[in-house]
């Protein structure tokens, strides 16, 4: 590497700038648009890779589909953990780089791979030792067997799964969108390609699942590596002599860390809750339904977490540059092309729900789900219009430094909201399961309008406090 940047293009520009730069002290609502392009490729690849799996095990029909559902709030537990270390060591090098402190950022880089085997050797420990009651806390039932069959397997792959999270958030932060994408392209087709080879193939069923997830993962992490110790083409390098320990490094990337973190545990909380509430109020056809028409959620709410991501980078740098008026402009322009997106989503899903549930529900074993797939997805069309609402307000507090007030706002939505509308409107109501689907529609709608509310409170404070700034001339303290 020159001592010229490489931007996101691949072009180079002078020292001490970047088009991504260029992007974020811009014009702020083509920066959302610029940045959002990347991110919205990147996370349709990871979340094909992780609808694979659902679609081709369903096919083994709805006990193994509801044992995938009750292993999920688990495996949230250990992405909240990778994409939380990711996320820090993006922040803590990121900042760094903008210091022009090329050594530190080398060495708080390895501070986050020695921090990601480190943690990936004990939560390996504790779910090979806790799996069981784990499951069986969460419901599994007469699904045990296939769903420890599963994640023995998937949890055995635990430093592939927090090493990718967080080579890719190393990457991120000195810009390198490109090879995050390619990487993740690799994870999905490789995923692809064997999940139907060793379930249906080789006759391995859940096994099979696991293993082409593991080797997929397995893959890319060799990818990684290349990339950091065999081709050395990066601006921060990854080298054992860079590393000198520092207990404030390892503070730092966990200030940001623990706090995303913390809002998986508590998306993983709540799916515990919908899994035990459908469990009682419609068996484990209600689990699989669940499981399966959530993944398409998801998916379908792809474009929103990308502009709430690109939402987070361009209000850091306006916070920092003191614009506190375009950070307005940036809440509500995000928040108004989310929905915009959001409804047209809404539309083309209640269209085509019921081809979109004959994925989950193509086997004789698994066919008579169809009708509550079909209904499922069509429920939640009126799920996705107030999730922008929520999900850019909680980027603005992040964006600003605020990480407590956005897990207070998830904890609000996910537990104190979803949780609680779904359990009133399907036990205390007697809706049983459509109740539960609505409850978790009025959920977010109630966290959206909270969140929204409380983030334009927020920020009509700084505005009134430190004056409505829209100016180029000062650029983001990094």
């Amino acid at each position: 590497m020159t001592e010229k940047a490489q931007t996101e293009s691949g072009a180079t520009a002078a020292p001490g700038t970047t088009r991504g730069v260029s992007i974020l002290t811009g014009d702020p609502k083509r920066a959302i648009i610029k940045l959002s392009g990347p991110m919205i490729v990147a996370m349709l690849l990871m979340s094909i890779y992780n609808i694979v799996d659902a679609i081709w095990v369903a096919g083994l029909g709805p006990d193994a589909l509801a044992a995938i559902g009750f292993v999920t709030p688990v495996f949230m537990v250990l992405i909240g953990f990778s994409n939380g270390i990711g996320s820090g060591a993006t922040s803590a090098i990121a900042r760094r780089i903008g210091a022009k402190d090329r050594e530190s950022a080398n060495n708080t880089a390895m501070h986050a791979l020695y921090l990601t085997v480190a943690v990936s050797v004990v939560l390996t420990i504790c779910f090979l030792v806790f799996l069981r009651p784990i499951l069986v806390l969460v419901g599994a039932g007469t699904t045990i067997d296939l769903a420890l069959e599963y994640a023995n397997i998937v949890f055995a792959g635990t430093i592939f799964i927090l090493f990718t999270n967080v080579a890719y958030g190393i990457l991120r932060a000195e810009g390198d969108m490109k090879r995050t994408m390619y990487a993740m392209a690799v994870s999905s087709i490789v995923n692809l390609i064997l999940d139907p080879i060793l379930i249906y193939g080789l006759d391995m069923g859940m096994a099979g699942a696991a293993l082409s997830t593991v080797i997929s993962i397995g893959l890319v992490s060799a990818i990684l590596i290349y990339w950091f110790l065999g081709k050395r083409d990066m601006y921060v390098s990854i080298h054992r002599k860079s590393f000198h320990y520092q207990r404030a490094i390892i503070a730092d990337i966990l200030k940001v860390g623990l706090p995303a973190s913390g809002e998986f545990l508590l998306m993983a909380g709540v799916a515990i809750i919908l899994n035990g509430l459908f469990v009682t109020v419609a068996g484990t056809d209600g689990v699989a339904v669940y499981t399966g028409g959530w993944r398409v959620v998801m998916f379908a709410i792809v474009p929103m977490i990308a502009i709430s991501a690109a939402v987070i980078s361009v209000t850091g740098a306006l916070y920092g540059a003191k614009r506190y008026g375009d950070i307005q402009t940036v809440h509500f322009y995000s928040v108004w092309l989310g929905t915009v997106i959001a409804i047209a989503i809404s539309i083309l899903t209640w269209i085509f729900a019921p081809q979109i549930a004959t994925l989950f529900a193509y086997t004789p074993e698994s066919a008579h789900l169809l009708p509550q797939l079909t209904a499922f997805l069509r429920t939640m069309c009126f799920f996705y219009p107030f999730v922008p609402m929520g999900i850019m307000s909680s980027s603005i507090f992040q964006g600003t430094g605020r990480g407590p007030t956005s897990f207070v706002l998830s904890f609000f939505r996910n537990i104190v909201f979803i949780a609680f509308f779904a359990s009133l409107l399907a036990i205390t109501f007697g809706l049983g399961e459509s109740g539960a689907w609505w409850g978790i529609v009025l959920g977010d709608v109630a966290g959206g309008l909270f969140a929204f509310t409380w983030a334009s409170l927020y920020v009509k404070k700084l505005i009134k406090k430190n004056g409505n700034k829209r100016s180029n001339e000062t650029t983001p303290n990094l």
